[in-house]
């Protein structure tokens, strides 16, 4: 409504402020009246036009501009997905290059852009578990939570360090209980066997099969014995002289997607990864709602920017090339 001022001050600009100015009485202005203007004759108002750009960015100012507040909902087909990822020290090993987690991180990274509309969350565990990121379409977040994850978890004190499985596996389907999807299914990646938690892994599966959850079973690493120089561990490098052993327990993972009508695969390849994919697009989608929105801000700063140049420029104008006189 402020822009409403204006209108009064053009018609003042033009009626009544002409007759404040000094005038210069002349016999006969003909010989005036073919004559060429002058550039700075032509650019006159200039000024005036200028300060009704700065009244009217001023206004806009005042009227608080915001990115817009978009809300909605939308229908897209999808299902819902748990990952369970193991963090275990034992993740640091390069068997798998560059290490364990950062091939199992990869594996779950190409697995989340692939599936676009579906609810995936991420569960973490070692010696403990925990909820990384509960299951959302916002795939951008859920993969920041992915990249932030260290096998040094345990050693700044946030779980105990080992391998309860059956505690990773019971805290993902904790987190599908109160789907309504008709596919609903967890992802199982880990290095180990089950050392630690007060649920055994297939008790865990039994609870899964309960609920309707279809778990898939990943066991990243090699079994054999293998000789590694170097283990990063809790950021520094540190060299070893011994063998290390592997102590993947597959048949206990075989059990669990047995049981829950999953699938067990072996990452040492590229190959056996796929075929996740390949098994979980065969799986029945569902239909759900998923409702959006964005915050909004506060974006007034080009106006604040245009209404400080254009009232310099004015302020220039008037006291240099259009000045007037007297």
């Amino acid at each position: 409504m402020l822009l409403l001022l204006v209108i009064p001050y053009i018609l003042w600009y033009f009626l009544w402020r002409k007759k404040a100015e000094p005038t210069m009485r002349m016999s006969d202005t003909y010989a005036y009246q073919f004559a060429a203007k002058s550039w700075r004759v032509r650019l006159v108002h200039l000024p005036m036009l200028l300060r009704i750009l700065t009244f009217t960015m001023v206004v806009l100012v005042l009227a608080r501009p915001q990115t817009h507040d978009a809300k909605g909902t939308r229908t897209v087909e999808g299902i819902d997905i748990m990952m369970a990822m193991d963090v275990s020290t034992s993740m640091e090993l390069y068997d798998l290059r560059p290490n364990r987690l950062e091939a199992a991180k990869s594996v779950a990274a190409e697995f989340i852009a692939g599936r676009p509309d579906d609810n995936i969350g991420l569960t973490v565990f070692a010696g403990e578990s925990f909820t990384k990121c509960p299951m959302t379409t916002d795939h951008a977040t859920l993969l920041n939570q992915l990249n932030d994850l260290r096998t040094d978890i345990a050693a700044r004190g946030v779980i105990e360090d080992g391998t309860a499985i059956g505690m990773g596996l019971a805290n993902a389907v904790n987190r599908l209980k109160d789907s309504k999807a008709k596919s609903k299914i967890v992802i199982l990646l880990t290095d180990g066997s089950n050392n630690r938690g007060e649920i055994s892994p297939l008790t865990a599966a039994e609870i899964a099969k309960q609920m309707g959850v279809r778990v898939y079973t990943i066991c990243v690493g090699t079994d054999m014995k293998f000789f590694t120089n170097q283990v990063m561990v809790g950021g520094t490098m540190q060299s070893y002289n011994q063998p290390v052993t592997g102590t993947m327990d597959e048949k206990t993972l075989k059990e669990i997607a047995q049981i829950t009508n999953g699938s067990f695969y072996r990452a040492t390849n590229n190959a056996e990864l796929k075929r996740i994919y390949q098994d979980i697009d065969q799986l029945e989608k569902t239909k759900f709602k998923e409702s959006t929105f964005t915050i909004r801000y506060d974006d007034y700063q080009p106006f604040v920017w245009v209404a400080i140049l254009s009232l310099l420029l004015e302020i220039l104008l008037r006291n240099t090339i259009l000045r007037r006189l007297p």
